[in-house]
């Protein structure tokens, strides 16, 4: 199984518009992140984790001209708002795009994109698959089974997924008691860290350590990054062997 991240940022990106501070004005391409996406392949499907405002832009850089289907973890601006950049892949694909959610994603997505649900539609507008899922529930898609993950977001309960031995836990506060039955034995770990102090709805870098202590799996990727949390060159050479920061382009196996 190949991941690629496709963009590692917060909400805002990085850098942040209008700031100088020394990581926003970094000349090393791993400090520019756009919105969090990661692309996941196996088995011959390729699926895609939340499509932010970036995701035209994330698609063409990682040269993808085909996806299976798109999990959604919840239903913020920087998860589904590029969803329509997903045109010309249902053109060329000509099918319905298979989108996997929770209800009330599902429901916004439905209003968001209200043009693509219209019962008399425009010519060109995307056409979405919608299949809801109740979280911690399993998606079989294909030949693969995958765990929705219930996790918190503050007060939001949101999904992370696990596929294979593989966990996404972005947007990250909090992880329900029920769910570390499926956190042990991963082989990776892909954990929210927005910066260095602690934040209500985000994890942050001590909290982001102290979860890859509890849940030991073989190598954790951190992602989710704000410009707080500092630049790639320093984060490299203070964290454990076995754990590191996600930068866009990144691509990983397990």
């Amino acid at each position: 199984m190949k991941l690629t991240f496709l963009g590692t940022g917060t909400s805002q990106g990085v850098p942040v518009i209008g700031c100088e501070c020394e990581v926003c004005r970094s000349d090393d391409p791993r400090d520019h992140r756009l919105r969090s996406s990661v692309l996941v392949e196996a088995s011959g499907v390729s699926i895609l984790i939340d499509g932010g405002p970036d995701l035209r832009q994330q698609l063409l850089r990682a040269n993808v001209n085909r996806l299976d289907a798109v999990l959604i973890t919840h239903e913020h601006q920087d998860h589904v708002a590029g969803l329509d950049d997903l045109r010309p892949l249902i053109f060329a694909q000509q099918r319905d795009m298979p989108i996997y959610a929770m209800p009330r994603v599902c429901e916004d997505i439905r209003t968001r994109y209200s043009y693509a649900f219209a019962e008399t539609k425009y010519p060109g507008v995307p056409r979405f698959e919608l299949h809801e899922f109740e979280l911690g529930a399993k998606i079989d898609l294909a030949d693969m089974s995958i765990q929705s993950i219930p996790i918190r977001h503050g007060k939001l309960p949101i999904s992370g997924f696990k596929i294979g031995q593989m966990a996404y836990l972005t947007d990250m506060s909090d992880i329900d008691g029920l769910s570390m039955q499926y956190l042990s034995s991963l082989d990776l770990l892909i954990l929210d860290c927005l910066r260095r102090d602690p934040h209500y709805s985000h994890t942050h870098l001590d909290g982001a350590l102290a979860w890859a202590e509890k849940l030991q799996p073989e190598r954790c990727i951190l992602t989710h990054v704000g410009h707080k949390l500092g630049n790639m060159a320093h984060l490299d050479r203070e964290l454990p062997d076995h754990v590191s920061v996600a930068y866009d382009g990144l691509q990983v196996t397990w």
